[in-house]
């Protein structure tokens, strides 16, 4: 059973550190390997590419471009009449991971019928496919079967769009109790189904352990349920969203030990909110390496 590899989200971590640049020397020089960003899209794609070189890192996961904020938009796939802006989106996100990173071999092929198997490291970025919001005001009940037809369409686009660049995309069920009550996407059987329907190999689901826990609890049985469909995982402290061994609900040696178990290769985001200094925050994370040492390169 190999080490887990650790990736560390800069959208989150070091936030005592102004601009992506200094968050991504920052993640270098505390030892992560790679690295995550929600929205890159401020600088322009050379430019992030070459700041996550210097700091040592791979870009492993990006998300689609979030839409109108002021609006409230978070994400565009599942928004009915925003179907435009969502191609556009992806476009841009295809974009920055063609300079983020060489194509994933373990990506080609991908229309040769929907047999889900442990995706690969990736060496290119994922692209998560952000759902968006139910619309203000609508019951979702009412809207769920409409918003999923547009999010199939917009997924088998998306596939398309990918499989030519040898890319991955994600579905991430976000929680609606605590972070997002509008958000469309919510559980891990949601997206799951999704996906049975969509029925593209690179399209994979996006596991966030704090996510899960809110909605559903049952993660021994839904990790070991779910994983041969997952991407990406991501990990934070429930229900305050801090480090991993932060007071809280969710005991991680035993997650990261089962992860293990399972056989997961790819990489565990740590998308929480430091509680204090990041970097000192990270006792953690070097406990682990300590006890189970780190990934050999190519590994």
């Amino acid at each position: 059973m190999a080490p887990l590899r650790f990736s560390a989200n800069v959208s989150w971590l070091f936030p005592e550190l102004p601009g992506l640049p200094a968050r991504l020397r920052a993640a270098g020089s505390s030892g992560f390997e790679a690295a995550e960003v929600a929205w890159p899209y401020a600088e322009p794609p050379e430019a992030v590419a070459r700041a996550a070189r210097e700091a040592g890192l791979r870009l492993v996961l990006i998300n689609t471009p979030p839409g109108d904020r002021e609006k409230g938009e978070m994400g565009l796939g599942a928004v009915p009449g925003r179907q435009a802006a969502f191609r556009e989106g992806l476009e841009q996100a295809v974009l920055y991971a063609r300079a983020l990173g060489c194509p994933s071999q373990g990506a080609r092929a991908l229309f040769s019928g929907w047999t889900p198997q442990p995706p690969p490291v990736p060496s290119s970025p994922r692209i998560h496919l952000m759902a968006g919001r139910v619309p203000q005001g609508a019951d979702r009940a009412a809207v769920r079967s409409e918003m999923e037809t547009v999010f199939l369409e917009n997924l088998r686009h998306a596939a398309g769009v990918l499989a030519q660049e040898n890319l991955v995309g994600l579905l991430e069920p976000i929680n609606t109790r605590i972070t997002d009550p509008q958000y469309f996407l919510d559980m891990p059987q949601q997206a799951a189904a999704i996906l049975q329907k969509v029925g593209r190999p690179n399209l994979q689901l996006q596991m966030d352990l704090f996510h899960w826990q809110i909605m559903d609890g049952n993660l021994t049985g839904n990790i070991r349920e779910f994983l041969p469909l997952v991407g990406h995982v991501q990990v934070a402290q429930v229900p305050g969203r801090g480090e991993p061994d932060s007071p809280g609900e969710l005991n991680f040696p035993y997650l990261f030990q089962l992860l293990e178990d399972e056989g997961y290769k790819g990489f565990v985001g740590c998308e929480y909110r430091p509680l204090g200094d990041t970097a000192e925050g990270l006792n953690w994370l070097r406990s682990y390496w300590e006890r189970r040492g780190r990934p050999q390169a190519g590994q």
